[in-house]
């Protein structure tokens, strides 16, 4: 009896999730490169090297031929980094919530999110359970309760996605609503807003559209149905959820400095205006001409023109000093309040 052949692991669907994966920590690094480490920047990169390990497990607990041991233990293991991949996409959101949220809100939503955590948790705990059975007994008769604790699982993650969006869509609608600062600065409410709608579409959607797709598996980890095909082009949809994320930060990032900008040139341009009217109303910048009660006029002998002198001094000032040159040059000196400028012309012309 011929043994059943190994399909190459780049021949599967896996391979390429998880080469999907590899590369978004790749951009995750850039990113960080681009902005900074923060808490923020690193979900999409912790989810991305979970999704990409998970999904390589997958391969070696379900196509390839290996003991029994051994693939109940990558089968486990791949759970569970399904499990940091698929719930900790909504620390995105909960990393920016605790910020943000105080007192009553912020109790609500920590006790909810971390129910639903723990909700998740005993589903995916017995999802692997009914799963390390079934390849023990080789055979497939927990495909059924499997496939109903998807749907509660799925369920459960669009639902803890729904309940962050709206504490986020809320706090940022009453920032903008009420705060005199998000009032001239709404640009960077409206995309946080606009930000946090996307998101939760997009989650929501990949929930419960696999909440609806798994309930049709027949197979442990094989799309062969129209149903299983659809579900694993939405979980395709998931491990390239990370990308948004990096988009997201990114994208804040830029609207974030824009603001900064155009607050801080406000700022100067305020500050530059208020210190010209303090110096019109102190008379500190009012420079006036005033003409020289004495002029001399030299003729020699040879004929000439005459040589002028000017002063500008500044109006507040009732007596000025008097700074004669002789030299073919102009001077300035600023001496208790004084500005004076001094100009000599000479010309000679000589007779033929």
């Amino acid at each position: 009896m011929s043994t059943p052949t190994v399909p190459v692991y780049f021949e599967q669907s896996w391979a390429i999730l998880s080469s999907i994966g590899l590369t978004n920590v790749l951009f995750g690094l850039m990113v960080i490169g681009i902005t900074s480490l923060s808490p923020v920047s690193l979900v999409p990169i912790v989810v991305s090297v979970a999704g990409s390990v998970a999904n390589g497990l997958c391969y070696y607990a379900f196509y390839a031929d290996y003991p029994k041991t051994g693939t109940v233990v990558a089968a486990g293991i791949a759970d569970m980094c399904w499990l940091i991949q698929e719930a900790g996409l909504s620390f995105y959101s909960y990393l920016i919530l605790t910020r943000v949220l105080k007192n009553r809100s912020r109790v609500i939503f920590l006790c909810l999110f971390w129910t639903i955590m723990a909700v998740l948790l005993t589903l995916r705990i017995f999802i692997l359970a009914s799963r390390a059975k079934d390849i023990l007994e080789g055979n497939t008769s927990r495909q059924i309760t499997i496939d109903h604790l998807h749907v509660g699982y799925f369920s459960s993650i669009a639902l803890v996605e729904c309940i962050s969006a709206f504490f986020l869509l809320r706090k940022f609608a009453s920032a903008r609503r009420t705060s005199i600062e998000a009032s001239s600065t709404s640009g960077l409410f409206s995309y946080l807003m606009r930000s946090t709608e996307i998101r939760l579409a997009t989650l929501a959607i990949i929930g419960f559209s696999r909440a609806i797709t798994y309930s049709f598996q027949t197979t442990a980890q094989s799309a062969t149905t129209p149903a299983s095909q659809l579900d694993r082009f939405v979980y395709t949809l998931e491990c390239m959820f990370p990308v948004m994320l990096f988009i997201d930060i990114l994208a804040s990032k830029l609207v974030v400095s824009n603001h900064i900008h155009e607050s801080s040139s406000q700022s100067r341009s305020r500050n530059l205006n208020n210190a010209s009217s303090r110096k019109q109303n102190n008379g500190l910048s009012s420079i006036s001409m005033y003409p020289i009660s004495h002029v001399e006029t030299r003729v020699d002998a040879h004929g000439g023109m005459s040589s002028s002198q000017e002063r500008i001094f500044q109006s507040t000032v009732s007596q000025a000093g008097t700074h004669n040159s002789n030299e073919e040059s102009q001077e300035f000196q600023q001496k208790d309040g004084v500005i004076t400028k001094t100009v000599e012309f000479d010309f000679h012309d000589s007779a033929a």
